[in-house]
């Protein structure tokens, strides 16, 4: 006989583990397109674009060897520890905006990082493949094993359940990596006058909301993974 799983009642169980962090996602993501937006009308102190600010950041550090080139798409900058690249979008690259010289700084703070083997970059880029595989992958399994009546249902629920949980993990270990980026973006531009002094609002403005939307998303995983153990709680019950 399958556990009595009550469909109707885990709905809206699971809006009380993941509202909060979906409405704090939301905000995060409101409040990081409204900053950058704002100081992207916003020129820097000294007309340098987002990829300037991002190469002389990266060769005062000795990083010549990195790339800088631009991606497409709307905030998609990153740094890729692979190819030593640092990809940014064409609103950032082109622009010589407060925001644009802010999110430049944050993603060459990424490659700093790299080139100095920073811990938890490491452990996160260790973790990519498992999470790539777990974060669609681990409910599957969790779900299959949670409807099964078996002991071996059990087993496999909770297999689900850590392999899903490395997504958590993952988005945990982002936090210390992504606020770091944040620090070294903030130090370079406020000391090498990239940007001028009464701007720093501006860089402040946009590097926190951008790092909230990192506080969301562990949030989020985390209150999913909640989610899955008091569903495994509640079929013991049953």
């Amino acid at each position: 006989m399958l556990p009595t799983i009550h469909w109707y009642s885990s709905y809206f169980t699971y809006l009380l583990f993941a509202l909060p962090a979906l409405l704090l996602g939301f905000y995060a993501q409101a409040k990081v397109k409204s900053a950058f937006n704002k100081y992207s009308r916003e020129r820097n102190y000294t007309g340098l674009t987002g990829s300037q600010v991002a190469r002389r950041m990266l060769d005062s550090n000795g990083l010549q060897k990195i790339r800088v080139e631009p991606t497409n798409g709307m905030l998609s900058d990153h740094y890729d520890p692979r190819a030593k690249i640092l990809r940014l979008s064409q609103d950032v690259y082109s622009t010589p905006s407060v925001a644009a010289a802010g999110v430049a700084a944050h993603e060459a703070g990424h490659a700093i990082q790299d080139a100095e083997n920073y811990f938890p970059l490491q452990i996160r880029s260790a973790l990519v493949p498992t999470v790539q595989l777990g974060s669609w992958l681990g409910p599957i399994i969790f779900m299959v094993g949670l409807v099964m009546s078996s002991t071996m249902g059990e087993k496999i629920a909770i297999f689900g359940l850590i392999l899903f949980a490395l997504t958590a993990l993952f988005a945990i270990i982002t936090l210390p990596v992504e606020f770091d980026a944040t620090r070294r973006a903030k130090v370079t531009l406020e000391s090498s006058g990239f940007v001028g002094m009464q701007q720093m609002t501006g860089i402040n403005s946009v590097l926190d909301a951008a790092a909230l939307t990192y506080v969301a998303a562990a949030a989020q995983a985390i209150s999913t993974v909640l989610y899955y153990l008091f569903l495994l709680l509640g079929r013991r019950d049953d």
